[in-house]
């Protein structure tokens, strides 16, 4: 049921397109390097977006500099702040230094933990009345080839590219339903370097330390050592981290969960349980359920049924995020599982004839039929979209700084500017580019008026300039500096 994909244009506005440039991080382009179009201030659906969030800064400078670097995450196809920075143009005012602006996004005083629980009450109001909502949880890869010393990074095993990658885990929240989805939560996971200091610990060990400040050193190298194993969090701890942040702010009470098995446990299900709330998830196929009196692996179960009673898998319609209504055939009933207790299994094959291998979803909601249990787990698909989304137009996972506090904040800003390019209005859709959406709004299009916004104050801030008597050549100065 992954046909919820949302039909994006980066309407980025360059002059030629710049690939690859992400991981340049020079004042100066390399001769022959594609220039991008000059950002000028901050497009107008942009600002109204960031009003609500002023309160969270002390000055207007530093909230100028962070709204300048959210247009660039939407606009700028070198979404790093080097790359941000060389498209703004201040006009003829005096022009700030690179670090002034890297200062003001990543290490000024603003209140960069309460961005999100701001964010969060800022798009609560919009997917109410507008059908089921539903919050998914999931966790994904931002892969940085050339960034091994950022904070987060660590090189591991992608069973995603199925090779060695560095890379962070990220984990998300997404609540959403059929005509909107917002990233509420964006959380850099800390990597687990416990056996790298296990054996550096091993290798540097002495039977005794002669002098008192050998003796030191080595006593902060094993405290480091037992505070970072004690500050290391799962995926699964941190997903229930947020689950309990989001019902303590109460922000989305109609909403019901989903999550794959990734981040399946048992005190999430039971943390989501206790705030009266029902989930479904995806579970693995050697699962043990309670079946005719004896414990049976799942898949086991799900073979015998296509065997010997195949009339019990039975024709479900089911309505996706999209608007669609597609077929599944499904047998569902109430099971016990080890440690869960009760819950209702849903066994779910996309081919009339049984003959593709089936996926076993899970919930609390000992009431709902099949039907309602697909499509709650069809909107878990929403995290998907926004982690692709935030990817490729907001930069999500283009950042090229190295201290844990700064990555954080590029990634809230990212999850920020994906809700914000939602709430732009959708224009272009008379021209040959936008045909194939057949009158739908879409994210391209949104995109694409804050791209027109952006060429509007370029054309306006040249007209004035050319009515001042300024020459081509001092404007084109201003715009692209040699």
């Amino acid at each position: 049921m992954r046909n919820t994909t949302w039909r994006v244009i980066a309407s980025h506005g360059t002059i030629e397109e710049d690939r690859g440039s992400e991981q340049e991080e020079e004042d100066t382009p390399r001769p022959g390097k594609q220039r991008v179009l000059p950002i000028i201030g901050v497009p107008e659906t942009i600002r109204r977006g960031l009003t609500p969030y002023r309160p969270l800064f002390c000055r207007d400078e530093g909230f100028e500099h962070v709204s300048r670097y959210v247009t660039g995450l939407m606009l700028s196809p070198n979404k790093t702040l080097q790359g941000i920075y060389n498209v703004q143009v201040w006009g003829e005012a005096e022009k700030p230094s690179r670090r002034a602006m890297h200062e003001a996004v990543f290490e000024a005083g603003w209140d960069a933990d309460g961005l999100l629980p701001l964010h969060r009450q800022v798009v609560a109001p919009a997917p109410r009345g507008r059908g089921r909502e539903v919050l998914s949880l999931d966790w994904t890869y931002t892969h940085h080839e050339r960034g091994p010393k950022m904070g987060g990074v660590k090189k591991a095993w992608d069973h995603v590219e199925r090779r060695m990658a560095p890379y962070q885990t990220i984990v998300t929240a997404v609540i959403a339903n059929r005509e909107r989805l917002d990233g509420l939560e964006v959380i850099v996971q800390q990597p687990d370097r416990h056996e790298e200091e296990v054996a550096y610990l091993q290798e540097t060990v002495q039977e005794s330390y002669a002098q008192m400040e050998a003796a030191r050193g080595r006593c902060l190298e094993l405290f480091h050592h037992l505070l970072h194993r004690l500050g290391y969090k799962k995926r699964t701890e941190i997903a229930l981290e947020v689950v309990q942040q989001l019902e303590q702010e109460g922000h989305f009470p109609q909403a019901h969960y989903a999550f794959d098995n990734g981040v399946l446990t048992l005190a999430l299900t039971r943390g989501i349980e206790n705030a009266g709330k029902p989930w479904v998830s995806e579970v693995e196929c050697s699962r043990h359920i309670q079946w005719q009196g004896q414990w049976r692996r799942v898949d086991a179960v799900a073979a015998e049924l296509r065997r010997d009673h195949p009339e019990s898998v039975r024709l479900v319609r089911v309505r996706c995020r999209n608007g669609d209504t597609q077929q599944r055939w499904a047998f569902t009933k109430v099971v016990r599982l080890k440690r869960y207790g009760r819950t209702r299994l849903v066994m779910v094959h996309e081919h009339e004839d049984l003959s593709d291998a089936p996926r076993f979803l899970l919930t609390d909601a000992l009431h709902w039929e099949r039907g309602r249990v697909l499509e709650t787990w069809s909107e878990r698909w929403a995290s998907e979209i926004f982690h692709e989304f935030a990817k490729q137009v907001t930069g999500l996972e283009a950042a090229q700084v190295r201290k844990e506090e700064a990555v954080q904040r590029h990634c809230r800003l990212s999850g920020v500017a994906q809700s914000l390019v939602q709430q732009a209005p959708a224009s272009g859709a008379t021209s040959e580019r936008f045909a194939f959406a057949q009158g739908e709004s879409t994210c391209g299009q949104k995109c694409y008026t804050i791209a027109r916004e952006a060429w509007s104050a370029l054309l306006r801030l040249v007209a004035s300039l050319l009515a001042r008597g300024h020459k081509c050549e001092d404007i084109l100065e201003l715009l692209l500096p040699a």
